[in-house]
């Protein structure tokens, strides 16, 4: 089987500090085509953005991809709202979970594979101020191990 081919686009780095992903999902997005071709020039971003299920659909909210700069008249809305695709059972799946234990979706990157756009989304509960400090000290910690062992040898 081949191995697909995977462009990552934008990663979300703050949802991981932010947020304990416990569940990964990944989704196809419905896209203009100035979208895309603005997506493979690599300008756009996740900050502060999330998805949401709206009358049985998932949409990604607040994800900002700059328009293109070639276009010329009929160019998209950089913040608009976009659907997402996935199974109906996976987002009945989702809504039960994020209704009943407080759980959100954040996106956590933007990537093209084998050509067509792709999110991946994680289904995250928020870190409290001491969760986000354990983080922080266990990756100095590790950091300090692998830079003593790089010295040793």
């Amino acid at each position: 089987m081949k191995k697909p081919n995977i462009k990552v686009v934008c990663q979300n780095k703050k949802a991981r500090y932010n947020y304990e992903i416990l569940e990964i999902i990944e989704a196809g997005m419905v896209l203009l085509g100035t979208e895309v071709k603005s997506l493979r020039q690599g300008r756009a971003h996740l900050k502060d953005s999330y998805a949401r299920i709206k009358a049985g659909e998932l949409y990604l909210m607040q994800c900002h991809i700059s328009p293109y700069s070639h276009a010329y008249h009929d160019n998209h809305e950089p913040d608009r709202v976009r659907k997402l695709l996935v199974h109906k059972r996976e987002i009945k799946r989702l809504q039960g979970k994020t209704q009943e234990k407080g759980l959100t979706l954040v996106p956590l990157r933007i990537y093209f594979k084998d050509g067509k756009a792709k999110v991946e989304l994680g289904l995250a509960r928020g870190k409290r101020m001491y969760d986000k400090r354990e983080t922080l000290k266990r990756k100095t910690e590790q950091r300090d191990m692998e830079r003593a062992i790089k010295d040793r040898q």
